[in-house]
């Protein structure tokens, strides 16, 4: 590990644990050279499914994209950061549960879409807006027509 201060190669580990949540480990290190502390964090490396674009590229799963995809549609909606945390690790996990190397942006697009339905109805609508890329407006109130539908239907039961 390099020293984040004076860079050099070699330190102690002064302190292990688990971190909070349990998927870390913490270590605190002090430079062999400098002598100061600092801490790493320890993650065991998922293997996930390389993304396909609509174009055909292949990129790597980037998480941040999803959460802050969740984040934009959620601004100035009554959901919480940690909510936005645990509903893009959900989807992660369902992307390691797949059995292919590849993954649609299209099946992760409308992965979001199916857990932003059942977590706020406008963030939904907004997600879907832009993802959808409605041509027009009777689109757009077909698609808020079945959510309309859907929730009567769920009140009823």
């Amino acid at each position: 590990m390099r020293c984040p201060f004076c860079a050099h190669l070699e330190d102690k580990v002064v302190d292990s644990r688990l971190s909070k949540d349990g998927d870390a480990i913490r270590r605190r290190r002090e430079c062999l050279q400098c002598e100061r502390r600092y801490t790493t964090y320890e993650h065991i490396e998922d293997v996930l499914p390389l993304v396909v674009k609509k174009d055909g590229r292949r990129e790597p799963f980037d998480r941040l994209k999803i959460f802050h995809g969740l984040q934009k549609a959620c601004e100035k909606r009554p959901v919480s950061t940690a909510t936005l945390d645990a509903t893009t690790d959900e989807i992660e996990r369902d992307l390691q549960d797949l059995p292919d190397r590849e993954v649609s942006s299209s099946w992760i697009g409308e992965k979001i879409m199916e857990k932003l339905r059942s977590l706020d109805q406008v963030a939904y609508v907004r997600f879907a807006s832009v993802y959808r890329e409605f041509k027009d407006i009777n689109e757009f109130m077909n698609e808020l027509a079945g959510i309309l539908k859907k929730t009567e239907a769920e009140k009823k039961k």
